[in-house]
């Protein structure tokens, strides 16, 4: 049995190349099994292929061949496979939804109370030898203000727990999830993303990238947002479109925009999200909410876990999505 892993960023060594010596966790579980191979190039014949920002479709499947048995998204979202693809050629697809939940949960938590308590600005204002207490801006006190969530699943769940320590009403707009279920976990559900935004003091977004998503905050959504609303983003790039955001910005409706993800992923090379980054009231990372040194060992312990399992028994992946 071959394995073949597209893009693992964990395996890039200091000279920038894909090193098999850093295969530590997945050798001690593939054994003498199944073989491991590192890079796109590998990929023709495998039995099992992980991508992490390798596009799978028809192409690169035909360039595969028939062995491949099971792919794995090495990440939470599906957006880079095509799963109708998949399906029809009746090759599993899996993902791992929850591994990252902890660290996602305190970056949008993070980001938040950056912008709450104009941290940035006033780190800022300090190395620049302006050193002033009221120079940040006056923070509001959280207990008072609403938190709202777009989306409520695994991830969206864990910042409901974490947002009620600060604010004083959770409430979330998820179509998929009843008003029993976000009762309790002690979240007012919202009929509708316009009501969610309407009443929300912060909006954080936890919802997968699909076509429904996509662009699902836009000039036509975000303008019915509260008045200095904070709004954070550390689902997808795609998610959020960016004229939107910098027209909120330029108006004075958003009150900071704070974000780990853009499309592309970089925004310094996106002209609308790079005039973003002018904003004092803007707060961004570089699509590390999901890192620590936990969750990556967990995620590629659990990928190899599964690949063992479906190439060694026959049967489907254990958890995550499947075709």
């Amino acid at each position: 049995m071959r394995v073949v892993y597209s893009d693992p960023r964990w395996a890039v060594n200091d000279a920038g190349v894909l090193d098999p010596a850093l295969a530590d966790i997945e050798r001690a579980i593939y054994r003498d099994d199944i073989e491991l191979e590192l890079g796109h190039d590998r990929a023709p014949g495998a039995n099992a292929l992980m991508v992490l920002r390798t596009k799978v479709g028809p192409e690169l499947l035909d360039m595969i061949g028939p062995s491949l048995r099971v792919v794995c998204r090495h990440g939470v979202g599906f957006d880079n496979l095509d799963l109708a693809e998949l399906k029809r050629r009746s090759i599993y697809a899996f993902n791992v939804p929850d591994y990252c939940a902890p660290e996602v949960s305190d970056h949008a938590l993070a980001l938040t109370l950056t912008l709450e308590r104009r941290i940035a600005k006033q780190s800022a204002h300090i190395k620049e030898n302006r050193w002033r207490t009221e120079s940040g801006g006056e923070p509001r006190r959280l207990g008072r203000y609403v938190f709202g969530i777009v989306g409520l699943g695994r991830i969206g769940r864990t910042v409901a727990r974490k947002a009620a320590v600060f604010y004083g009403k959770v409430q979330a707009y998820d179509p998929f999830v009843s008003v029993d279920a976000m009762a309790g976990l002690g979240v007012e559900r919202r009929a509708t993303l316009e009501e969610l935004l309407g009443t929300s003091d912060v909006v954080s977004i936890h919802t997968p990238l699909d076509d429904s998503t996509r662009n699902l905050i836009d000039r036509k959504s975000l303008p019915s947002i509260k008045q200095d609303a904070l709004l954070i983003n550390t689902a997808r790039g795609g998610i959020v479109e960016p004229e939107a955001v910098l027209e909120g910005l330029e108006s004075g409706r958003l009150g900071g925009y704070g974000s780990d993800v853009f499309n592309p992923e970089d925004p310094n090379a996106h002209p609308v999200n790079k005039r973003m980054l002018d904003f004092e009231n803007v707060v961004v990372t570089a699509h590390s909410a999901f890192w620590s040194a936990d969750s990556i060992r967990s995620i590629r312990t659990r990928i190899a876990e599964e690949f063992r399992h479906v190439l060694l028994t026959g049967e489907p992946p254990r958890f995550g999505r499947l075709v």
